[in-house]
């Protein structure tokens, strides 16, 4: 920019040289009109290249700032997340005591309220209820255990958003007690809900040895 602006004086003072010596020279203002005229020219020429450089400078310093805010936001977002999402949890039914859970008229979702880990907030031990927040691909695993009941069997299922993936079944018979697990991955939608179902008229034992859990935690994001 500097370099423009001098070489813009030199011109100027050039012309006006040469407006000077045609005033003492009429004899050569015909010989050097046409130089002077075009170094007024190139003078008017520079002085709108100049202008756009200006502008340039203006709209680069623009995109700069631009950048460096969005490379902040993105250093945030990786600072909150690690890098990338982070989703597990692993619940067990009882927090206190002992004993069966149901036979309930009704199924019902099953709370597993002893949390050992809630990475990413999407399981509610008060609902039993997972949320997925990040579309991605997840795992999930649950065990069922009865215990001394000869009736009713003991039936879960795993749900996603009311339609059953997996299930645990037992009926009654001449052993003392029962477990069994099941697991599936599935892929998930943000909002989509995963929950382990105890069916009608069913029920399941649980104390603080924790045959009952539910875990879930997310494979990859897509």
């Amino acid at each position: 920019m500097e370099k423009i602006a001098v070489l813009m004086l030199m011109l100027a003072l050039c012309c006006c040289q040469c407006d000077a010596e045609g005033l003492d020279h009429q004899s050569e203002v015909s010989h050097n009109a046409a130089p002077c005229c075009s170094l007024t020219y190139m003078a008017n020429k520079l002085g709108a290249v100049e202008e756009k450089v200006t502008n340039m400078a203006d709209k680069l310093s623009l995109l700069e700032t631009k950048l460096q805010a969005s490379e902040t936001e993105v250093l945030q977002l990786k600072s909150l997340i690690g890098g990338q999402p982070r989703v597990a949890f692993s619940a067990a039914l009882r927090d206190t005591g002992s004993g069966n859970i149901g036979p309930f008229s009704t199924a019902v979702p099953l709370k597993y309220k002893k949390v050992f880990s809630n990475t990413g907030n999407s399981y509610n031990p008060a609902s039993g209820l997972f949320t997925a927040m990040v579309k991605g691909t997840y795992f999930f695993r649950f065990s069922m255990f009865n215990n001394l009941e000869a009736t009713p069997s003991s039936v879960v299922s795993l749900k996603k958003n009311g339609e059953r993936l997996v299930s645990v079944w037992d009926t009654s018979g001449s052993d003392g007690n029962d477990m069994g697990s099941n697991a599936v991955v599935v892929a998930l939608e943000v909002g989509d809900i995963v929950y382990a179902e105890l069916q009608a008229n069913r029920l399941v034992y649980d104390d603080a040895l924790n045959y009952n859990t539910f875990t879930g935690f997310l494979l990859f994001t897509m």
